[in-house]
């Protein structure tokens, strides 16, 4: 693979703000996994969005980019899977499986699309540099082709459809709206667009965490929720802390720890377990 930008890249991501700002280009904020797709002729890279290779997890979306988008090209957007009229995040988390027969098996089953919303280069050009106004037209055409599971995202330039979009989709799936300004260039790992979300509470259970990256302090608070039938189901992460309260939560927690046996999720000490879905918050 040769291309004018390489992986890994970091995405350009987004701040949050109470209010959809004026002025801007605007676009639904899709609820599932951010990636950049790399294409060189036959080569394909799919990258998360912290920089890890999503590749062998989505064959699927391998051969759909190779039919849908130029043959040289770094095109940003997100992962989604759509199951009966909305998006459907549980099944999408399903993908990220360590078993290849399980990840053949659910790409057939439970096939992804990818939603195009930015573009880093084609041919031999670099984008990061170009306006986003007009890295929108050279996406336009880079998909002008394009088909199911590949999708240009739909944007606006109208306030008014954007507040119409964050009003009427939240059923939908969509997670609220993205506010990119038009002068802006593709800036990697940088918070420089804006997310506009929809708020959302609940009285989760912490049923545990993972350990962060830099050492033994708290990375990611593992939620559930409870069924009818009393069963806890993983429900999602929380993973936005600072520093010194990663290490405050650990300390916290440490009396709490049991043994997986012990645990409502203990069964996933069993390796077999592995053949049907993932350990809740990997």
């Amino acid at each position: 693979m040769d291309l004018p930008v390489m992986p890994p890249v970091k995405p350009m991501l987004a701040k949050s703000v109470a209010r959809i700002p004026p002025g801007m280009a605007y676009e639904a904020k899709w609820d599932g996994f951010r990636a950049i797709v790399y294409r060189d002729g036959d080569e394909v890279e799919i990258g998360s969005r912290t920089g890890k290779s999503l590749t062998r997890y989505f064959p699927d979306l391998v051969d759909a980019v190779r039919d849908n988008l130029p043959p040289r090209c770094v095109i940003d957007g997100e992962i989604v899977i759509a199951h009966e009229g909305r998006l459907d995040f549980e099944r999408l988390s399903e993908r990220i499986h360590p078993a290849d027969s399980r990840v053949r098996m659910l790409a057939e089953q439970t096939p992804a699309s990818f939603i195009a919303f930015d573009v880093l280069a084609v041919d031999d050009t670099s984008l990061l540099s170009t306006r986003q106004a007009e890295r929108r037209e050279v996406l336009k055409a880079a998909l002008s082709g394009a088909s199911a599971p590949v999708l240009l995202a739909p944007s606006t330039t109208d306030i008014e459809i954007a507040r119409q979009w964050f009003d009427r989709y939240e059923g939908a799936g969509l997670d609220g709206v993205v506010a990119k300004p038009l002068d802006l260039p593709y800036r990697p790992d940088t918070r420089a667009m804006y997310k506009i979300k929809h708020e959302r509470t609940a009285d989760v259970v912490v049923a545990g965490y993972r350990e962060h990256k830099s050492g033994p302090v708290v990375g990611s608070l593992l939620l559930g929720l409870y069924d009818t039938e009393g069963v806890l189901q993983h429900v999602g992460v929380c993973a936005a802390f600072p520093m010194k309260r990663r290490a405050e939560l650990a300390e916290e927690l440490a009396p709490l720890r049991c043994e997986f046996a012990e645990h409502p999720w203990g069964a996933w000490a069993d390796a077999a377990a592995h053949e049907q879905s993932r350990l809740p918050g990997t």
